[in-house]
Formats: structure tokens, C-alpha cells, sequence
């Protein structure tokens, strides 16, 4: 009978042995990719606040524009003392939920939690009225008032019924300047001459002044240089020593990963990672965007 020279005729049984356990090695970790060991990291990850009773749950957010169909089932947990980023490409969506979240628009299906009492849609009064203020990157600031002109903008101290009390407005503002370590050389000038960041902090401020329990910031250092953006960031860094939860949306993540506790990467329309910013780092994330805008 013809025996192929380059097969052995007699195998070793501890050569047999070896070959079998690296086999069957081989076939164990193949099964655990197939069944996704990563997915399971990432929902260790996840469980970030286990134990926890999140302030605010979204459950199945979906908003269309049209045939545009730009938000497909968004869950979202907030939880009280933290800071979430939301980021992602450009068109994924997070610019539709944050305004979901603030009232600016409403959700064509689903629902919103904020303190287990369930919303089918938020007006801008209603987020206010339940603790949730909007920093716009425009900041939706008056540059013709001052600053305590517009942090009481619509909620004005007045003496009897027509006059404002602009002494007791300012007294209050600059408190809460002070609270907040927000530095306004001059109170009195117009915002409009005011730094970069300074605008931020007013914004800010007028936010903490209108009893907000969380802030949803787009883009907060949005054309700040880097000294500001450093005291922006900081500023709202302490803003959960203070017992208020923030949501910032934006692109720069090794500023994210500087305040933020999670990391929400939004991809079509949906939430598809929910990571925590000490298990992963701005190059993972970044790698992530990017694979998910393949």
C-alpha cells in the first residue's frame, strides 16, 4: 500500500495529546468571538451604576423628519451626580435627542422618566419646571444686558409692579458668581464684551439660578481658546460636587474623557456603546466612531 513520505506513519501519543488540546483551544476561543466575549466586556462596562436609581430614563425614543428617520429607539439612563458625553458623527442624532431631552422638540414615540413620573413629551417650560436646563452652543445669551440682566432674563426682581430691581439682581448674581468661582472683573458691562468663557459661566449661572438639577451643554467650548476652555471645563467638572448631573455633547473627546464619568456613542439613530471613561480612553472611542461610520 502507497504511504504519503510526508505523513508519519506512527504518532507520538503525547504529540497526539498537545495537537488535541490546541485544537480544542483553538475552537473555544473561535465560539467565544462568535458569540460575542467583547459584547459581554462592554456590558460589564455598562453596569457602571449597578445599585443605582437613574433621575432620568428615556425608553425607546424615536423621531423622524420626513422619511428621515433620525432617532430609532434610544434607551438613555441619567443618573444624579454624573457627567455623560454624548458623542458621535455628525447626523447620528445627538443634536435630536439633547433637544428631545430639553423640550425643544418631541419624540414621535416613546417615552420620558424624570423621577419615575413618564413624559410622552417635554416643552421647554416642562424640562425647566423638572429640573433640566439647555446650554445651547450659542448660549442664548442677551449681549446687550448685563450679566445679572441675563441671568434673571425672564424671571426679573421687580419694586412694586413696573420697575425692575436691578440693586437686588445684581447683589444675587454676583453671589452666585462667587458660589460658582466664575471671575466677571465687571458685572456691569454688557455680555457681548465679555470673554468666551466668561459667557459660559453666565450661562451657567443662569442655569444654577433657575434651581436646575442637570445641564445639557452642546459644544461648550465651541471656539474657546485654551486657557478658557480649561476654567470652562472645570467649571463644569464641579458641577457634580454641587449635586447636579450635566450631559455635554461633543466632538472633543480627550476634553470628554476630562469631565465625563460615560461615554455615549451615538451611531443611525442609536445608542450602540455605553462605556465608562475609566475602562476605555479617547483613542478607543475615537476607533469606535469610526468603525461604526464604516
Amino acid at each position: 500500500m502507497f504511504q504519503s513520505p510526508c505523513v508519519p506513519q506512527r504518532v507520538s501519543p503525547l504529540v497526539f495529546l498537545v495537537f488535541l488540546c490546541w485544537h480544542l483551544c483553538c475552537t473555544i476561543v473561535s465560539t467565544l468571538k462568535l458569540f460575542g466575549v467583547k459584547d459581554m466586556k462592554n456590558q460589564e462596562k455598562k453596569d457602571i451604576n449597578t445599585g443605582k436609581k437613574p433621575i432620568i430614563r428615556l425608553e425607546n425614543i424615536h423621531k423622524s423628519f420626513g422619511y428621515n428617520h433620525v432617532l430609532r429607539g434610544v434607551n438613555l439612563e441619567l443618573y444624579p451626580d454624573e457627567i455623560v458625553a454624548i458623542v458621535g458623527d455628525n447626523g447620528s442624532g445627538k443634536s435630536t435627542l439633547i433637544k428631545i431631552l430639553s423640550g425643544s422638540l418631541q419624540p414621535d414615540q416613546g417615552t420620558i422618566y424624570i423621577k419615575d413620573q413618564p413624559y410622552s413629551s417635554l416643552t421647554p417650560r416642562k424640562a425647566i419646571e423638572a429640573g433640566i436646563t439647555t446650554v445651547y452652543q450659542d448660549l442664548s445669551l442677551d449681549n446687550y444686558r448685563d450679566v445679572a440682566g441675563n441671568i434673571f432674563l425672564g424671571q426679573e426682581l421687580t419694586k412694586g409692579k413696573f420697575y425692575l430691581d436691578y440693586p437686588r439682581m445684581r447683589q444675587a448674581s454676583a453671589e452666585i458668581l462667587k458660589k460658582l468661582d466664575i471671575n466677571i472683573p465687571d458685572p456691569t458691562v454688557p455680555v457681548g464684551h465679555l470673554s468666551g468663557g466668561q459667557r459660559q459661566g453666565v450661562a451657567i449661572a443662569r442655569a444654577v439660578f433657575q434651581c436646575t438639577e442637570g445641564i445639557i451643554f452642546d459644544e461648550p467650548t465651541a471656539a474657546m481658546g485654551v486657557r478658557e476652555t480649561t476654567k470652562t471645563l472645570q467649571l463644569i467638572k464641579s458641577l457634580v460636587t454641587r449635586g447636579i448631573w450635566a450631559i455635554v455633547v461633543s466632538h472633543n473627546l480627550f476634553q470628554v474623557f476630562d469631565i465625563a464619568h460615560r461615554v455615549c456613542i451615538v451611531r443611525q439613530g442609536k445608542i450602540i456603546e455605553n462605556i465608562a471613561t475609566q475602562d476605555s480612553t479617547p483613542q478607543e472611542i475615537h476607533q469606535a466612531i469610526m468603525s461604526a461610520a464604516e
